[in-house]
């Protein structure tokens, strides 16, 4: 069920979706979790995935939206049924930041950078190139994506907004 308000479709946290134009889709409260648009503009079609954690680990009956490694692999999929082309495919990204000071140098805690690296190595293995991106720091952020322009809006807690 895709949950819309006006013309935009909007992704909650360990979820994804696809739209085509006019929809526009977005997906908020971004720290550590990372948005990964992938879309083909030829077609006007555009999937949104927001990642929380970078890897599954065999956890069969989890949700399979919040893990790089299974919800990159299931958008494509689902972008490919609304007609997009592997080879056209692009993506952007988005979050990915340390959200809290780390005072050990446990790797564990660092969740953002490990979500980042997951979903490049993700994309690399699909062959998808990474066109734009904004990741890490240590704000928030909500993004946007137009399928039409192929703009991703990124607004940042206290930063104000871009496109990318």
């Amino acid at each position: 069920m895709k949950s819309k308000i006006g013309n935009v479709i909007k992704v909650g946290i360990a979820d994804l979706n696809t739209v085509k134009a006019p929809l526009t889709i977005r997906t908020s409260g971004l720290g550590s979790c990372v948005g990964v648009v992938i879309y083909d503009l030829s077609k006007k079609v555009a999937g949104l995935a927001h990642i929380m954690l970078p890897y599954a680990n065999g956890k069969k009956n989890d949700n399979k939206y919040k893990y790089a490694d299974t919800a990159i692999d299931i958008l494509i999929e689902k972008l490919i049924n609304e007609s997009a082309s592997k080879f056209n495919m692009k993506a952007k990204i988005a979050g990915g930041a340390q959200m809290f000071q780390l005072t050990t140098g446990s790797d564990v805690m660092r969740i953002g950078p490990r979500n980042v690296e997951a979903v490049r190595k993700e994309l690399d293995k699909h062959r998808i190139p990474i066109i734009a991106e904004d990741v890490g720091g240590n704000s928030g952020r909500t993004i946007e994506f137009d399928p039409v322009t192929g703009k991703l809006k990124i607004r940042t807690v206290n930063k104000g907004e871009k496109y990318i």
